[in-house]
Order: structure tokens, then C-alpha cells, then sequence
């Protein structure tokens, strides 16, 4: 094999980098390399194409079988089939296989010591049998003497003959297969922190328009039409009938009350945005619209009903649970009042588009906007084949997310701004874009089947079951088949037509852009009603279709490999206290203020000390000098001799304490 062709060629590997093979010309001296390089050459092309085009199984035959004497002995028949590194294993005839033998010998490579038949166990054991391709120099012959310095000593091989040998391993055998979901869920990763990005993108999709609509439309009317007249009239009919009552509405009725009390909600509101002049044209047009102050009465009395429900059992889902929450608090605020809230303009607007934003609703779009960007980041720094080269510099650089606000009280009524909700809309449609475009690529990159790369060379049989020494049931119907296209596409070939239909709508397209909506230089503004706002969110289109054909398995399809890799998660302790993150901020900064004025403080008195520093030596000086120019006082005389044996000696008596001024002087200062 030639080892210097890049990171190596030849036929043994399983995957090939590069091939040379031999040139030959007029008055070459030929040598035994250039001959066995043709042959290298020669077998490895045929092993390429085999591993490439086919892949490992049985192409045909070697179905095996009880053998007519019974016991621990199976029949292989004829037949053909590739092993993972593209080698041929041919079984001309008809092969009584050992299982007894087998097992012993795969106990005692594993043991190292032959512990018997072990016929006794009790119960059934699972084996499966393989067969493996090996080589065996033959044909033995003795080399000319050569000039070589070391010549082969003895017969040298001159024939190599390609093989096989049974094996049994392990039930379990490796599925060679590929299934394009693998590689799908390698590039989105984990599959639930995937669905919770994009529920929540699909949540802010939902309300991207009505925002920008509401922060540009401020001061102008909405149109209400025909539909609204419909609408209103039956969620009024509703309303008046089930909205009495004593105590909170069931879960059922709580959930109908209130998509009637947001579809009525929404009709008034549209109302409420036309003049005076207007409101009363539009009773002439739809004279249903006469019982508008009935209308807010029931809308009241409907919100006070629900707000004493339990919504977490009414709305099980927290995402549909705070659009719920924000439809009664809204309602009651904006609409429910005689004439409305005209001082809250863009809440009105909002609820007449059935799109209610609250408090607690913008607060949670701030967090789901930064959730977005921080899963979609890390999916793009761990993506191998990204195809998009400019989303991830777009996606960090472009994307500006809204600082985290802490959790508002309970039916909080604070209102918005137009800043806030135009800053909320464009995050939100700028992420949604990139969220599209790189499901986009992901979903793409699977119609591109990699490469197999396998050492596993043993190509599975049969399934056997044994009872003791003795082969009971014989199964070959789960193996590996070689089909047409190769195992990387005969597992999924059925859904290929329709995956490269969809191909062509989806991939190799202009990039998706968000479109903003246009409003009318005058005139009402006319806008639809958020359908289904509460309801089921489907996934639609052709994205989702190729998405859904790549995941969901059909009937007989090997599942998706799971995941192999290291997926940080964060735990629901730290997800629920982001907002307290957002009040932990806030005090850090009045800390930090706080320190700054400690800061000037410190340097003012470190500016006093070391002006008191250059005068002190001018004060001691004179002082200093009449200290050490003082005589030393006379010891005291020592005791006799024997008045220290009599008496026990005193510990000396410690200095007296020089009395202070009024002025806390420093150390070493003297008055």
C-alpha cells in the first residue's frame, strides 16, 4: 500500500482519500512494487464502488437453515455479500456451520480459559451469526537469488485467496442504514430545546404584524366591516347567555368564554377607534352595533368570571395561558369602560386586531426573544455544514434584543410604549427570519447522504436462538439487504420523490425576508382578525412538510440515531429566575453608584492625609530634637541578695499612659 498520496489510499480503510496507480512506459525496469501497486489500484476501485454504491448486506442468497440432524448445527446456502470496507465474500457451496463451536470459541477468546459447552443453562440464548471476510496467502514458492543484501530465506506466498469464516457476536448488530432525520437532529440538536425555540418563535410570529401595525398606526382608525359584524354579533349572543352566573366557569366553558370575550373585545375596539361621526355611521350600517354599552356590561361581567378561574387548568400550556390571562386583563382595562381607554392607544389597537398585549405578555416576549437568539447561536457554532454563510454574523451582530424585565404584578396594567413595541417587533421579526433560513439549510443538507465509515466488518446471517447446546429457531429476516442506490438511500428511497419536489420550492431559493406590513396614506386601516390565537398553532407550508417527512418514521423505518453529544441545558431553577436576574441588575446599579460617590469620598480624605503628612515633620522637628538630646534616667539600684530569695520577683510595671488632646492625633505624634 502507498502511504504517500495525502492522508493515504489503498483498499483496506473504509474510506479512501486518494489512488495511484501505475505508468508504465518503453524500457521501464519493472519491479515487484509496480506490480503490486496495479493490483492495489485495481482492488481498491472495487472496493470504493462497492462501499459507495451499494453498501454492506447480502446481495443474494446465503439464507440459513435448520440442519436435517438438528443439534447446534445450521446450514448456510450460497450466496453473495459486502462487508462494510467493500470486500466480496462469495460462499460457493453449502456450509454445515458449528454454532456449539462457535460459542466456545467466542467464550474463551473473551474468558481466556475454555469453560466447557455450557449446555446447561437454563433458558434461551440469542446469538447472531456473521460472516467475515479474510485473506490466506497459498502457493508457496522459492524466490531466485536476488542481489538483495537480505534476501527472503525459505518459499515466499505467491497467491493471495480471498475468503471467509463464521462468526457469532452479539443479537444487537449495527444498522449500516442511513436515515436523514440523523442528520437533521445533528444540526438542530436536541430535539425538545428545539420545539421550545420554536413554539415560542411561532408565538411572536403570530403577533410581529399586529406590533408594527399598532406602533405605526397610532392616531389612525381601524376598519370595522362586515366580518366584525359577524363576529360581534355572535360572541355578544354568547356572551349574554353564558356569562352570568355564581363562581368561576370549568375549564371548557372558561376556554370558549374567553375566545368569545376576545373576539367580542375586538369589535368594540375597532369601534373605538373611529370619531364620534364615525361611531354613528357605523350604527346606521350595522345597526347591531346599538347595543354597544350592553356589549361592555357583558364583556365585564364575563371577566370578573374568568378571573377567579384557575388558568392553569383552564390553559395547561403557559404560552396560550398568558395570551389568555392578557385577553380578560385588557378587555377589562381598554374596553369594558364607557368610551373605551382613549388614553392607551396602542393596547386598543392591539386588541382590535384580537392580538391583546399585557404587561406580563411583553415581558415574556423579551425573554423568548433572548431564549431564540441563544439556542439559535449555539445550534449555528456547533453546525458542520452550514450552507448560509452570513446568518451567524447576522444573527449575532444584527438581532437586538431587548434587555429582561422583571415579572409585573398580577393583572398589571402598565402600558406600553411606541419605542418598546416597535423594538419587540423588529427583534422578533429579524430572529423569526433567521430561524426560517436556517431550518432551511438544515432540512437541505439531508437530501446529501454522507458517507459510511464502519470498522465493523462482520455481515450479519441470521438471528439464532439456542437452548442449551441445541439451535431452536433460525431468523434472517431483519439483515442487512444490498438495495438499488445503496443504504444510504434504500432506507428512505419511498420518501425521496416527494423530498426533492420539495427540494425545489425550498432549497436553492432567494433568502427568506420579512415583508412589513404597508398601511394606507389615508382611510381606515384595514387589518384581519388573529384567527385561532388560542387554539392549535400548525405548522404549515412546504419547510414544515419536508421537516415533518425527515422526523416522523414511516411504517418499518429505522429510527433516527440518538445523539451523541454534549447538550447544556439549563435547568429550570435558573430559566425561572431570569427575572429575578433583571431586579439583581437593577440594585447592582444603584450599588455601583453608591460606590462611585465612596470612591470621590476616599480620594478627598486621601488628598487631606497627604497634606497632613508634608506638615507633620515642620511641627515635630523642634521636639524630636529636645527628645533625644535628653539625659537617660539612673537604674534603679538592685535588691540584696537576700531580699531576693525572700521575695518573688515582680513583673515590671508597665508605662504610663500619655494623655490624649481633644484632636485624634496619629501614630508617633506628640503634643
Amino acid at each position: 500500500m502507498r502511504t504517500d498520496c495525502g492522508c493515504g489510499c489503498g483498499g483496506d480503510a473504509t474510506s479512501t482519500s486518494a489512488f495511484v496507480r501505475p505508468r508504465f512506459f518503453a524500457g521501464q525496469l519493472l519491479t515487484e512494487d509496480d506490480l503490486s501497486l496495479l493490483v492495489e489500484y485495481t482492488t481498491a476501485k472495487n472496493r470504493l464502488h462497492n462501499r459507495s454504491l451499494y453498501g454492506p448486506g447480502v446481495i443474494c442468497g446465503l439464507t440459513v437453515s435448520c440442519d436435517p440432524c438438528g443439534g447446534g448445527t445450521v446450514a448456510v446456502h450460497p450466496g453473495h455479500a459486502l462487508d462494510c470496507a467493500g470486500n466480496d465474500i462469495v460462499v460457493p457451496c453449502t456450509e454445515r456451520v458449528d454454532v456449539r463451536a462457535l460459542v466456545r470459541e467466542r467464550r474463551i477468546s473473551a474468558l481466556g480459559v475454555d469453560c466447557g459447552e455450557d449446555c446447561d443453562d437454563e433458558g434461551g440464548r440469542r446469538y447472531g451469526l456473521y460472516v467475515r471476510y479474510q485473506e490466506s496467502p497459498v502457493e508457496p514458492v522459492a524466490p531466485y537469488a536476488t542481489e538483495e543484501p537480505c534476501p527472503s530465506p525459505g518459499c515466499v506466498p505467491s497467491r493471495i485467496q480471498e475468503g471467509f469464516r463464521f462468526v457469532v457476536g452479539p443479537d444487537d448488530v449495527e444498522d449500516h442504514r442511513h436515515n436523514p432525520g440523523t442528520r437533521l437532529l445533528a444540526s438542530i440538536g436536541d430535539l425538545a430545546r428545539a420545539d421550545r425555540a420554536r413554539i415560542r418563535d411561532r408565538r411572536l410570529g403570530m403577533y410581529v404584524d399586529a406590533l408594527l401595525v399598532a406602533s405605526l398606526g397610532t392616531g389612525r382608525t381601524f376598519r370595522f366591516d362586515a366580518a366584525d359584524a359577524r363576529r360581534y354579533a355572535a360572541a355578544f349572543a354568547w356572551l349574554r347567555a353564558n356569562a352570568g352566573g355564581e363562581g368561576p366557569p370549568p375549564p371548557p366553558t372558561a376556554r370558549e368564554m374567553t375566545e368569545h370575550v376576545r373576539a367580542l373585545a375586538a369589535a368594540v375596539a375597532r369601534f373605538d377607534t373611529y370619531d364620534q361621526a364615525g361611531r354613528e355611521q357605523l350604527g346606521r350600517d350595522y345597526p347591531d352595533l346599538a347595543t354597544v354599552r350592553e356589549a361592555r356590561g357583558v364583556l365585564g361581567t364575563a371577566c370578573e368570571r374568568l378571573r377567579g378561574a384557575d388558568l392553569e387548568a383552564v390553559w395547561p400550556d403557559p404560552l396560550r395561558r398568558t395570551i389568555a390571562r392578557a385577553a380578560v386583563t385588557e378587555t377589562a382595562a381598554r374596553v369594558v369602560p364607557e368610551g373605551g381607554d382613549p388614553d392607551a392607544p396602542l393596547e386598543v389597537r392591539m386588541l382590535a386586531q384580537g392580538t391583546p398585549l399585557g404587561h406580563a405578555l411583553r415581558v415574556e416576549f423579551r425573554a423568548d426573544i433572548g431564549l431564540i437568539r441563544e439556542w439559535l447561536l449555539g445550534r449555528l457554532d456547533q453546525a458542520a455544514d452550514l450552507a448560509d454563510c452570513a446568518l451567524r454574523t447576522e444573527v449575532a451582530a444584527g438581532c437586538d434584543v431587548p434587555p429582561l424585565l422583571p415579572p409585573p404584578p398580577p393583572d398589571s396594567t402598565e402600558k406600553a410604549t411606541v419605542a418598546e413595541v416597535q423594538q419587540l417587533a423588529e427583534a422578533a421579526a429579524a430572529l423569526g427570519t433567521a430561524v426560517r433560513r436556517f431550518l432551511t439549510d438544515a432540512a437541505c443538507a439531508t437530501l446529501n447522504p454522507p458517507c459510511g465509515d464502519s470498522a465493523d466488518t462482520d455481515v450479519l446471517l441470521a438471528h439464532l436462538e439456542l437452548d442449551g447446546c441445541d439451535v431452536v429457531r433460525v431468523c434472517s429476516a431483519t439483515r442487512e439487504q444490498v438495495l438499488p442506490g445503496g443504504s444510504a438511500y434504500g432506507e428512505w428511497l419511498p420518501k425521496l420523490y416527494r423530498l426533492r419536489e420539495l427540494a425545489e420550492r425550498v432549497c436553492c431559493q432567494p433568502l427568506p425576508a420579512y415583508q412589513k406590513p404597508t398601511l394606507p396614506t389615508e382611510g381606515p386601516v384595514a387589518r384581519p382578525y388573529a384567527e385561532g390565537l388560542l387554539g392549535d398553532w400548525p405548522r404549515t407550508g412546504d419547510l414544515e412538510e419536508m421537516l415533518s417527512l425527515l422526523l416522523t418514521p414511516a411504517p418499518g423505518e429505522t429510527p433516527p440515531k440518538a445523539l451523541h453529544e454534549q447538550v447544556y441545558t439549563t435547568p429550570s431553577e435558573v430559566t425561572d429566575s431570569m427575572q429575578e436576574l433583571a431586579r439583581l441588575r437593577t440594585q447592582v446599579s444603584d450599588l455601583t453608584a453608591a460606590l462611585e460617590g465612596l470612591r470621590a469620598q476616599m480620594s478627598s480624605a486621601q488628598t487631606q492625609v497627604t497634606h497632613l503628612a508634608e506638615q507633620l515633620p515642620e511641627r515635630l522637628g523642634p521636639r524630636l530634637a529636645d527628645l533625644e538630646g535628653a539625659p537617660d534616667e539612673a537604674p534603679a539600684e538592685a535588691p540584696e541578695a537576700s531580699d531576693q530569695a525572700d521575695e518573688p520577683a515582680k513583673p515590671p510595671a508597665p508605662p504610663a499612659k500619655r494623655a490624649r488632646s481633644p484632636r485624634t492625633r496619629k501614630s508617633g505624634e506628640t503634643p
